[in-house]
């Protein structure tokens, strides 16, 4: 599902204009990245968290060349914890 489907979808679920939508949806990714760079937690009930970590430097190696050795570095990245709900209606568990 892209972000149009989901603008379509909800339009013609609600009957509100699908620029409306779009604009709600866009503001509402928008103020997620806002947050997770700032380093909070986005938390949605029973859906999941959001949570920046860091990852550790690490040493990698050249699939082609295994004798080479490259050095990655230290970098934030973007955690996704599935909620209770999503988790029990995705897995079934």
């Amino acid at each position: 599902m892209t972000k149009r489907d989901l603008v379509v979808r909800i339009a013609d679920e609600t009957g509100l204009i699908q620029q409306d939508v779009y604009a709600v949806i866009q503001k509402s990714l928008d103020y997620i990245i806002e947050a997770l760079n700032k380093g909070d937690t986005i938390e949605f009930r029973n859906f999941g968290v959001f949570e920046v970590k860091t990852r550790k430097q690490r040493i990698g190696r050249n699939p082609n060349k295994p004798t080479q050795v490259v050095t990655i570095p230290q970098r934030k990245v973007v955690k996704f914890k599935p909620g209770k709900i999503m988790k029990k209606l995705i897995t079934g568990i």
